[in-house]
């Protein structure tokens, strides 16, 4: 049976819109299992907020991929906000999927997205929420198979961080998918719909996906002291294959949430991977090779995207966009094609040194974009030994530019901590942002908004064996503070040392962790990259190490473990990459007669050896020697291989698409402001739109507006608007059937026309009844919306409360009653607090116009419904429901509770209508 949710879906939920399932692009499949329809039930499962994790481009994709395969069902789930996870525990209700609004329990194979070292504790609270053992152990009936009615779901996880590290996780989930997930998951899928006919045990249907490369299967495999995984058994493949798949445009197009997200706005990738070979970047390791998508493909998903989106922005996505050499011709492309239709274009953080006038002009217009840079360090030698890529003529040739075309705000990325800094490096940050400041003066100020974060070793990088400090973490900052003290237009932002912390010593570690992983999360570590939750995840997490006996290693994170150049400073070569390491870990009493710690030994076990992403380990260790002689390699994209070991029968090759013609640029989008014509639409906002908020409906009503192709008039001034003016904002929770709104077209339209295309891009719980040309009287335009509305009729649900607040039922002469005395008063008071303060008393009678008991309807429980007509203008001049209710209390000394409320009609002046 569906989950009962219902009654939890209501305004005293904060923003609940976002756990509809209803947006535009869901997809409604039919839950009972039918050979010829449904199979096998996933649920793709995002363990951050609705806002973060509907607007995640892999979600998008993995999600329209599955539901387009036959037989097989995707709906989706995300970590609830705290008010509603508190309602689920309250009324013991399970986490639900918002398309079917099931219970998790009730789905063959729940995929969790783990991109990032923290968020494991968001998976576990999930789990919980959902009712499901939180491990594989507690999970397993090994012969029991998957459709057996106490059968558990199958839980997995995929993204960067279990692809790269899943061991600190590993007793968490059934099996993890390692790499892309555009052709694993249905190869999974079918696997699944396969050990379900033939009735398959659990651990039968796990030994077949641990057969399918690119599935690790954690049970399989034992950890040695070492730290590194074996196999338990022959019939698994020693190392798990990372699966690499080409990028597809076309699906990336859906999803359109009621609210607003992160990431608002179509997102499309160019391009997959990234060969560029900075040091420190683990996404830069784990994408290669690198894929190019064909420019043709893109062009038509951007166009198909935005009809069939209404949004009015689209990213172009990559780990380096400006490495696609068709951008600028691309760019250009569809900037000419979109030019009148005020859509606008951004892109993630770009190379500065490929940044010039064509990349400006696809980035620029009315709705300029932001712009970010990464320069990483703040000298030419740290750049060098983290292989940026960057010289300081470069950097400063490419800022130039961008404030030559008139962006006077920029965004640049920085990194402290990174191996073989000094305080000179350090300091050298503050000196290139004074630098590029005094280059680039002009009639315009330049500021720069900074992040500064602290450098974390990943996995599968060749800074993989470093060790940071994070008491040199608040050092640097601090030393960074002073220099940039004075220093006026300058914003910056640091990365909380305790979160860098955390990241390092969960994101490097093997599988003694998940007990340290589950006991923060116990003890309330979750959503740790949230700033406002730092301090509670921090002491969770601070004693979850503390009860697990390896405090000493944390104590490593904090003073700082080694330090490759520190070693080579003393003895001027590089550590051996073969000499013995006296213990992999030491105890917190360990003594060092030297300045520092051995170096490790590079050719010892890690705990992600297993894992098989292409980049051949010994590549990594001859790579981080180069960087201790600050030696770049160059780009295999456009130069010479660089030997890494990926290119090859299991991972491909690098596909490059050449640069394109660049098309001459015919200009930015002008809005156009001149009304040619008024249209007033009526319509209605019915069921679970009661739960959409008034700034959500004008959003929904511009992209609806924009998928119509109205040729809709906009304001003036730096920011122009569609001129979609509504009459008076909804209260959330209540439905209507008398809504009016005006739209201002540019171009004369048939209201018949209009008012088909409206009703084919909305839902059906918002219906247009109706669409009327507003006419203009001669010589004088007609009044806004917003001037001429005077009055509103509501019908509202009222139930009288006894001396203890609970309903109960009052016969229907007394209510009349109290009606009658509610219209014989002349005066019924309310003290009124203005938005400055200001307390003022109301006389709530002079807005009253009518008030009447509506005949009863058969069932309406303990309540009655009560119909009144009020004032309802713009000025503040308008009488509410709830204030009706408390006028019932005056005249009758006893409290009411206010029901359902519908807004039955809105009244005009006369002259307008």
């Amino acid at each position: 049976m569906a989950v009962a949710v219902e009654h939890l879906l209501n305004p005293d939920v904060s923003r609940p819109a976002r756990y509809l399932g209803t947006e535009l692009g869901a997809v409604h499949k039919p839950w009972v299992f039918d050979r010829h329809q449904t199979q096998v039930r996933w649920a793709l499962t995002y363990p951050e907020i609705y806002e973060v994790g509907a607007s995640n481009l892999g979600h998008i994709i993995l999600y329209n991929i599955i539901n387009a395969q036959p037989r097989q069902l995707c709906d989706r789930a995300y970590l609830p906000a705290p008010d509603l996870s508190a309602k689920l525990r309250d009324t013991d209700t399970p986490l639900f999927a918002v398309e079917s609004r099931r219970s998790l329990k009730d789905f063959d194979i729940l995929g969790f997205s783990l991109s990032y070292e923290l968020g494991a504790t968001n998976i576990l609270e999930m789990l919980d929420l959902a009712q499901i053992p939180l491990t594989a152990r507690e999970r397993s009936a090994p012969d029991r198979p998957l459709d057996h009615p106490d059968s558990w779901p199958l839980i997995f996880a995929g993204g960067q961080t279990a692809t790269s590290n899943p061991e600190p996780y590993a007793e968490f989930f059934d099996f993890i998918a390692l790499g892309d997930g555009e052709e694993l998951l249905p190869e999974i899928g079918l696997i699944v719909e396969e050990g379900k006919a033939a009735g398959l045990g659990r651990e039968a249907l796990l030994l077949d996906l641990a057969q399918v490369p690119g599935v690790y299967v954690p049970q399989f495999y034992a950890m040695a002291g070492d730290g590194s995984v074996h196999p338990l058994r022959p019939d698994v493949p020693p190392r798990i294959l990372r699966r690499v798949a080409t990028p597809i445009p076309a699906y990336s197009i859906g999803l359109v949430s009621y609210v607003q997200t992160v990431h608002d706005r179509l997102t499309l990738e160019i391009r997959r991977g990234c060969t560029r070979g900075c040091r420190f970047c683990q996404p830069g390791m784990l994408t290669r090779p690198a894929r190019d998508v064909e420019p043709e493909a893109v062009v038509e998903a951007i166009e198909k995207g935005i009809r069939a989106t209404g949004h009015n922005e689209f990213s172009l996505l990559s780990l380096s966009c400006s490495d696609y050499l068709a951008l600028p011709g691309l760019g250009m492309e569809i900037k000419n094609r979109l030019k009148d239709e005020n859509i606008s274009l951004s892109l993630p953080s770009q190379r500065v040194d490929r940044f010039d006038e064509n990349i400006a002009n696809i980035l620029g217009g009315v709705r300029k974009t932001g712009i970010t840079f990464a320069p990483e360090a703040g000298t030419q030698r740290m750049r060098d030994i983290v292989n940026k890529g960057l010289t300081n003529e470069e950097l400063l040739r490419g800022v130039r530019e961008a404030h030559r075309q008139g962006w006077t705000k920029i965004k640049l990325y920085f990194m402290i901590g990174l191996p073989g800094e000094t305080d000179a490096d350090v300091v050298g940050i503050a000196e290139t942002v004074r630098w590029l400041r005094q280059e680039c003066q002009g009639r315009r100020r330049l500021d720069f908004n900074l992040t500064i974060s602290n450098f974390t070793p990943k996995p599968h990088t060749p800074f993989q064996w470093h060790s940071v400090s994070t008491t040199e973490f608040s050092r640097k900052q601090r030393l960074l503070q002073g220099e940039f003290r004075g220093m006026g237009g300058v914003k910056i932002n640091f990365t909380d040392v305790r979160i860098s912390a955390m990241e390092d010593f969960v994101g490097r570690g093997d599988r003694r962790l998940g007990a340290v992983v589950r006991r923060a999360w116990e003890l309330g570590a979750g959503m740790d990259s949230w700033w406002e939750s730092v301090d509670k995840a921090f002491a969770a997490w601070t004693q979850a190490i503390e009860e697990s006996d390896l405090t000493w290693k944390y104590r490593q994170v904090e003073a700082g473990e080694w330090n490759l150049f520190a070693h080579r400073s003393d003895s001027g070569t590089p550590p051996d990459p073969d000499s013995p390491l006296e213990s992999p870990e030491f105890p917190e009493s360990a003594e060092f007669p030297d300045s520092h710690p051995p170096a490790p030994n590079l050719q010892a076990a890690l705990p992600w050896d297993h894992l098989d992403t292409g980049i051949d380990k010994q590549w990594l260790i001859d790579d981080l020697a180069r960087a201790l002689e600050a030696a770049t390699v160059p780009d295999c994209s456009f130069e010479g291989c660089s030997h890494c070991g990926v290119c090859g029968v299991d991972f491909g090759h690098n596909v490059v698409v050449p640069p394109l013609p660049i098309p001459r640029f015919e200009g930015h989008f002008q809005p156009p402001k001149e009304r040619a014509q008024r249209l007033r639409v009526h319509f209605g906002k019915l069921g679970d739109m009661r739960l959409l908020s008034h700034l959500d409906l004008l959003r929904l009503w511009e992209r609806t507006v924009r998928r119509a192709q109205l040729p809709i008039a906009f304001s003036g001034g730096f920011h122009p608007s569609p001129r979609i003016i509504p009459a008076n904002a909804l209260s959330l929770g209540s439905t209507s059937s008398a809504e009016l709104l005006d739209l201002e077209l540019t171009e004369e339209r048939d209201p018949a026309v209009v008012l088909a295309q409206l009703q084919a891009h909305f839902p059906a719980t918002i219906p247009v009844y109706s669409v009327t040309v507003v006419p203009d009287r001669p010589g004088v335009k007609s009044l806004a919306l917003t001037q001429v509305l005077e009055e509103a009729q509501y019908s509202i649900g009222v139930t009288a409360l006894d001396g203890e607040g609970v309903a109960e039922a009052v016969d229907r002469p007394l209510w009349l009653g109290w009606v009658a005395q509610v219209l014989a008063a002349t005066t019924i008071e309310l003290e009124h607090t203005t938005k400055s303060g200001k307390v003022q008393w109301v006389n709530l009678r002079d807005r009253l116009v009518s008030l009447e008991l509506r005949p009863p309807l058969g069932s309406e429980d303990l309540g009655v419904t009560l119909t009144y007509r009020g004032s309802c203008r713009n000025d503040g001049t308008l009488l509410r429901p709830e204030q009706v209710v408390q006028m019932l209390g005056q005249v009758a000394n006893r409290e009411f509770q206010l029901g359902r409320i519908h807004r039955d009609r809105l009244f005009l002046q006369e002259a307008a209508v």
